[in-house]
């Protein structure tokens, strides 16, 4: 039997009983997997995707400087980036940090498609593999962001890092089976096209250019910058010991990231919904959640101490 074919029977039992295969959440390492050799390879997709609204978002600001558009642009970033994307996407999609009711879990995770970034196939498989990148004892420079400041954004906004021998990915079926979640992963990037509907019919043009294309260049290239500098620098609550991949808290983006930017947190206790633990560190995100529990919307929400530590975990003195 190929190995091509070998392949393919062990995704189909990964995919009936995955919980003898994932080595990292939906992650199943084969026999020939190797985490380091592979090509960083430009997505043409990405780069028209990024600087099409890039351009256009800059026409924008140059040709219809109105207040009204700067406000249409800052609620909607908001909105998409705070009950979006970190809410519905990462805290609750990935990580099931907490449970809510489906109807409001379609809301949260659609409203962070319209960040821009993929669909909700797309988010998990780059969050979960960057993941299981910078758990192995030998992390590439693409995923660990070891790489110098412009050449990282060309890597990460622009690029894709395609493994010779991957590891299998699987979905878990409640999500991979779910009709919503596969026509939303199949049309997202056209999620746009309701709300920018929406805004020529409130705005105009001046509405759709802020709204839409500044909107998603101004959160792709801060979503990249924030997981830049939550790599290399900056304060460090804890660490996991033995890997050369460590998560560092940007303090400064605390709050206009909604509570993202406390990555030694979030590498420290991946299954918890608080992000900032400390009394000084702002989480929007996490208020948000707490908002919808009081209004009986979403249950079981996990905090750091809701599961056991992960293996190598310290504490960082001083901290």
């Amino acid at each position: 039997m190929t190995l091509k074919r070998v392949r393919k029977v062990q995704m189909r039992e990964a995919e009936k009983n995955p919980s003898q295969w994932i080595s990292t959440d939906r992650v199943v390492v084969m026999p020939d997997t190797c985490a380091t050799d592979g090509k960083i390879q430009i997505s043409p997709t990405k780069t028209l995707w990024l600087f099409a609204h890039g351009c256009a978002g800059l026409i924008g600001v140059i040709a219809f400087p109105h207040v009204e558009a700067l406000i249409v642009f800052l609620t909607l970033t908001a909105i998409t980036i705070c009950a979006g994307h970190s809410v519905g996407m990462h805290r609750l999609l990935i990580h099931r940090s907490f449970k809510a009711n489906k109807y409001l879990e379609y809301l949260l995770v659609w409203l962070g498609v319209l960040v821009g970034m993929a669909g909700p196939f797309g988010m998990i498989y780059a969050h979960d593999m960057r993941d299981w990148h910078q758990r192995q004892k030998l992390c590439p420079p693409h995923p660990s962001h070891d790489a110098g400041f412009w050449r990282d954004a060309w890597w990460q906004l622009c690029c894709q890092f395609n493994l010779s021998k991957p590891p299998i990915f699987v979905i878990e079926p409640a999500i991979k089976n779910d009709k919503f979640y596969q026509f939303v992963e199949r049309t997202w990037m056209a999620q746009q096209i309701p709300l920018g509907i929406l805004l020529y019919w409130l705005g105009g043009l001046p509405f759709v250019l802020w709204g839409i294309s500044l909107r998603i260049f101004v959160s792709l290239f801060g979503h990249w910058l924030v997981g830049h500098f939550a790599h290399r620098s900056g304060d460090q609550t804890w660490k996991i010991d033995g890997l050369p991949v460590q998560g560092y808290n940007v303090r400064r983006a605390g709050l206009i990231t909604f509570g993202e930017s406390w990555h030694a947190n979030h590498h420290a206790f991946p299954h918890s919904a608080k992000l900032g633990l400390e009394p000084d560190q702002s989480d929007i995100g996490f208020r948000l959640i707490l908002a919808l529990q009081r209004l009986g919307l979403v249950s079981d929400v996990k905090l750091p101490q809701s599961e056991p530590h992960r293996e190598g975990l310290i504490r960082v003195e001083g901290s």
